[in-house]
């Protein structure tokens, strides 16, 4: 990845939500759960999952929170150089078809820095000037997304394409986080105050509120522009599809769950994500 970055402003238009060419929606009819097995492990959450069904995600141990990949019915653990302890929701955040991983780790000395994994390289990530840098989503363009805090404490969504920064504000926004991105660079994400999901496609931002949710989030999108993410009603999450304008509600069956997120959409229709229950978080993949 080149040092040299070229950091560009985005002046992008709103628009009313109209949908991509996507398949209909349809709810998921098979979920399994996912816990990482490794000995001490606890609250495993599912975040990405790509057009293989390769998944990655985080666990808990005694030593704190470290980032998996799940390939072929096969755990590992993925291992940042470099990193001290990690944040809540754990280090990897995306995975593309080749496999590239992208995720976020904080430094011995509290930094927060992006990093994108491939073909066993480490390379870390870091938007010039900012005080802190996640990357949480990959493409198989092998764009990148994720978010920055500025000097102020501001939070900006990025692009990372051909070596490039670009910032992603949603006009008008105090905060932009940007959470995913396809082949065909759509990229979703969410935007504050009262959080709103969003969807930026071919320059024009369009607002994503599932339909009487106090609060609305869009963390991933698939080559066929289905959407998924996660909604609250009073304080309960509850996971969603969105696909050809349509939303389904996406809430695991499994007995003594509390809430869902849905958090990753393969080509598939794939869904992967993360609820919770009295033990603590359990990861999940629902199919059709």
């Amino acid at each position: 990845m080149p040092k040299c970055v070229a950091i560009f402003a985005v002046m992008l238009a709103l628009a009313p939500f109209s949908a991509l060419a996507q398949p209909p929606s349809t709810a998921p009819s098979t979920f399994t759960a996912i816990d990482v097995p490794f000995a001490g492990a606890s609250n495993t959450r599912a975040n990405g999952i790509n057009a293989r069904g390769d998944i990655v995600g985080r666990y808990e141990d005694s030593t704190g929170a470290h980032g998996f990949l799940l390939s072929q019915g096969t755990f590992s653990t993925v291992v940042v150089p470099g990193s001290g302890a990690n944040d809540e929701e754990g280090p990897v955040r995306g995975i593309n078809t080749r496999g590239d991983i992208v995720g976020h780790f904080f430094d011995n000395a509290g930094g927060e820095h992006g990093f994108l994994l491939s073909q066993g390289t480490f390379t870390q990530i870091d938007f010039p000037g900012a005080t802190a840098t996640e990357a949480r989503g990959i493409s198989d363009s092998e764009e990148i997304v994720g978010s920055y805090l500025d000097g102020a404490g501001v939070r900006h969504g990025f692009l990372l394409s051909g070596g490039a920064f670009t910032t992603i504000d949603f006009p008008g926004a105090a905060n932009t986080r940007a959470r995913g991105i396809n082949a065909g660079g759509d990229i979703v994400g969410e935007y504050d105050p009262s959080v709103h999901g969003f969807l930026l496609s071919s320059g024009v931002f369009t607002a994503i509120d599932f339909p009487g949710a106090d609060i609305t989030q869009a963390r991933g999108i698939n080559n066929e522009g289905q959407i998924v993410g996660s909604y609250q009603v009073g304080k309960v999450p509850h996971g969603f599809l969105l696909s050809a304008g349509d939303f389904v509600t996406i809430d695991v069956p499994f007995a003594g769950a509390l809430g869902t997120q849905a958090r990753g959409i393969n080509a598939r229709g794939n869904i992967v994500g993360a609820y919770a229950d009295s033990s603590g978080d359990h990861g999940f993949l629902a199919t059709r």
